[in-house]
């Protein structure tokens, strides 16, 4: 796959825009955290759904009680998983979201027997997957987010969230690139553009960047937190890169069964919010799971 200069520049100057984007809602504070990933939120619904309706026409035909109301169960999974940095008044948004949560549980299967006169098994079961796959995923970002909230002088959550968006960013960039210059072995048949060079080449360079980025925080890091931040950037750079690629072949594989190319049309370059997302939402859970295992150890 020869290197186009022209998709190299619209990617490049999208991906400027994206980090961007992310880096002020990453450390402006927690509350711009909320509403950026509220929107990522809704904007994966959005296209999931999509594309599901393109799999399987009954999901296209579900009501719209079903449709946003589902939507709105998701976001308070992601409530649930907010730490003391979010209340209003006495009241945490880890109550809200459990609370909110019990109530769609019990006000979806009812709303669609009264409007659809009976449950579809297939567009519940499409739907529930939805919320592993974009809700719980980004409700376990979330808390990552404010896992040190009140631990230490400063809220130091958004590291790890760093972490594991700029190792996927590497890891993809350095994918493309390297898979564009020297990439001759297909590495899926899922998506027919990588290939073993590309996916090699993006993990290795993922894990070296970002170790490298622990080396120099090293030191300050560690005094505040007491990680050994070397080996911890390095080893999530690995789970989230290689996560990520899976979860990559994911989206593709759902959008071949749908027949189309890109999921939306956010970002020029990019496509749409699963397209951009993809690797992140398959990452979080086993990065969650490596972080849980190491602070419940540490």
């Amino acid at each position: 796959m020869a290197l186009n200069p022209s998709i190299f520049k619209t990617r490049s100057l999208t991906a400027l825009v994206f980090v961007v984007v992310m880096l002020t809602g990453l450390l402006w504070n927690q509350w711009s955290f909320f509403v950026l990933f509220s929107f990522i939120h809704f904007g994966c619904w959005y296209e999931y759904q999509k594309i599901i309706a393109l799999i399987d026409k009954n999901y296209g035909q579900i009501s719209p009680f079903h449709r946003y109301g589902v939507m709105i169960a998701g976001w308070c999974l992601m409530w649930y998983f907010m730490n003391e940095g979010y209340h209003i008044g006495g009241t945490s948004f880890h109550a809200i979201g459990w609370w909110g949560g019990l109530f769609f549980l019990f006000v979806l299967p009812i709303g669609e027997i009264l409007l659809s006169r009976k449950l579809n098994g297939r567009n519940i079961l499409y739907s529930a997957l939805g919320l592993v796959y974009i809700s719980l995923s980004l409700g376990l970002l979330t808390q990552l987010r404010t896992l040190f909230y009140g631990k230490f002088v400063s809220d130091w959550g958004w590291v790890l969230v760093l972490m594991i968006i700029v190792s996927i960013w590497v890891n993809d960039t350095m994918a493309y690139i390297v898979g564009s210059l020297i990439g001759k072995t297909p590495f899926s048949k899922i998506s027919p553009k990588k290939t073993w060079e590309g996916t090699l080449g993006g993990i290795i360079l993922s894990v070296v960047v970002m170790g490298t980025i622990g080396y120099f925080l090293n030191q300050y890091l560690n005094n505040i937190t007491g990680w050994k931040w070397v080996g911890q950037w390095a080893l999530i750079a690995a789970i989230a890169s290689v996560a990520g690629t899976f979860g990559d072949l994911l989206e593709s594989k759902l959008k071949r069964m749908a027949d189309i190319k890109d999921s939306g049309h956010l970002m020029p370059g990019h496509g749409g919010f699963l397209d951009r997302f993809d690797s992140l939402l398959v990452a979080t859970p086993f990065v969650w799971l490596y972080v849980m295992w190491i602070i419940s150890n540490s």
